[in-house]
């Protein structure tokens, strides 16, 4: 890291992270004398820079900090084949996911091909139930992908929360994903790597397909390593089983996989990470009747994903249309129908920086039944307030700052025309600010904490309730 502050500034304007203007301003608020980690610690308060890029920085190792006019925000997750990030766009803020090649492979020509061949294959499938690639890039020794960011996380991590699903909600995301899968096949591509982290949620609820395509020679495969084991699994059921590579029915039996861990809180075989128990092929064929596990699961369902979980292909369902199909059956035998449209609810805006309160405020909201979208940036958030304005808004005072009053004002003020509902809450040193806070009675509430979410959701529905009477 350079040591003096005049020096750091410097070298983030030129690594585009930070306006220049801004830098030289919050430059000014330090002595002459101050070193680096002085300015790094204000930015980092400030919320210029996050602690990800804080690290990257005082380690030295500020290259692929900005690919392709994006800077790289926080890592999500890390796998043997590629790291995934958060990140925004330079012009506009506008969140990104970016997928990074990890270094090792940076020069492996097979490698390279299998993460580029994802990237296009994800550019053709236009989809609501597939998350989009946007580009695929090569800057120096980084190969990367840019994409949709899919605010919800990966079904993986919702069951490690809800530990297991109902029946009725686990047909509704079969619904979804089929839908992708559907898709996919009439453009002649097969998933290869359906698995719990490769389906994400999106904030409202809506499970969307990510990673299609990964069909490699075995020998590739057995290099990348674990990410991409999946896939190795897809080759031993079909060489055990008479089935043709690429058969589209695999991708069926492991979606019955999926099914089966949702409904049961139970994996359907043993996960490991030896590569000798992945092509047992018992593996695949000793799965229980889902019934077994879960009695209480009704028999329709339970047949349905047992039938997809033959290993036998003639046995399973045929196309993911026939999965689709009898999947909507179910659903409305249950007596569930389709899910509740976004629209059916109450869209809420919620601007909050920080993961871990994006996550609580997202499964707390949503199980609620709140529409929920998130908004990193309050400059972005108010463009969208005046293009397109959601029921209400929740403000957050320490995201903000000091000069939350004014803009939970100006937010309010922007959405009168839909007579936009709206929740700010005050940190406990914002308190004095409510004062200067210019709304409509009613329909905009105002919270000090300490709060609690139960406080929020509360203050929510009366400001939702407040902004029907006034309609």
């Amino acid at each position: 890291m350079p040591p003096t502050a005049d020096q750091l500034v410097d070298r983030l304007s030129r690594l585009r992270l930070a306006e220049p203007e801004m830098l030289r301003g919050l430059r000014t608020q330090l002595p002459a004398t101050a070193d680096a980690d002085q300015l790094l610690e204000i930015l980092i308060k400030q919320q210029v820079l996050t602690d990800f890029q804080a690290e990257r920085i005082r380690s030295g190792d500020t290259d692929g900090l900005v690919l392709a006019d994006c800077k790289l925000m926080y890592r999500v997750a890390s796998g043997s084949f590629a790291r995934f990030y958060r990140g925004a766009e330079l012009s506009n803020g506008r969140t990104i996911g970016i997928k990074v090649l990890r270094d090792r492979w940076s020069n492996d020509r097979d490698v390279v091909n299998l993460f580029h061949r994802e990237g296009e294959i994800g550019k053709r499938l236009q989809h609501p139930h597939i998350v989009p690639i946007y580009e695929v890039g090569h800057e120096g020794n980084y190969h990367f992908l840019l994409m949709e960011f899919v605010e919800g996380g990966n079904l993986r991590d919702f069951l490690k929360i809800r530990k297991k699903l109902a029946p009725v909600e686990a047909m509704r995301y079969a619904v979804d994903i089929a839908k992708g899968l559907e898709y996919g096949i009439r453009q002649g591509i097969t998933h290869r790597d359906l698995k719990l982290t490769n389906v994400l949620m999106s904030s409202t609820g809506i499970a969307k397909l990510i990673d299609f395509g990964l069909a490699a020679e075995d020998s590739v495969l057995s290099r990348v390593g674990g990410e991409v084991h999946q896939a190795l699994e897809y080759s031993t059921l079909e060489k055990n089983t008479g089935a043709p590579r690429n058969d589209p029915r695999s991708d069926l039996y492991f979606l019955g996989g999926i099914l089966f861990e949702l409904m049961t809180g139970v994996a359907p075989y043993a996960r490991t990470r030896d590569r000798d128990e992945r092509k047992s092929f018992s593996r695949y064929r000793d799965v229980p009747n889902i019934e077994i596990v879960a009695p209480s699961i009704p028999a329709p369902v339970a047949a349905f994903v047992n039938r997809m979980l033959s290993v036998v292909p003639s046995e399973r369902h045929q196309t993911a249309t026939e999965v689709l199909g009898e999947a909507q059956r179910l659903l409305n035998q249950l007596g569930a129908g389709q899910p509740a449209k976004a629209g059916d609810q109450p869209r809420v805006m919620c601007i909050e920086t920080r993961v871990k309160h994006q996550e609580f405020l997202r499964d707390y909201l949503a199980s609620r039944g709140f529409n929920v979208e998130i908004v990193e940036d309050p400059e972005a958030a108010l463009e969208l307030i005046s293009s397109e304005p959601p029921d209400a808004i929740l403000v957050l005072g320490e995201t903000i700052g000091q000069h939350v009053a004014e803009y939970f004002s100006q937010a309010i003020k922007l959405g009168r025309e839909s007579r936009m509902a709206g929740v700010i809450v005050l940190a406990e040193n914002q308190t004095a600010l409510a004062e200067r806070i210019n709304v409509p009675p009613g329909r905009a509430r105002i919270l000090r904490q300490p709060v609690n979410l139960r406080d929020v959701r509360k203050e929510l529905e009366l400001a939702l309730e407040a902004r029907a009477r006034a309609r």
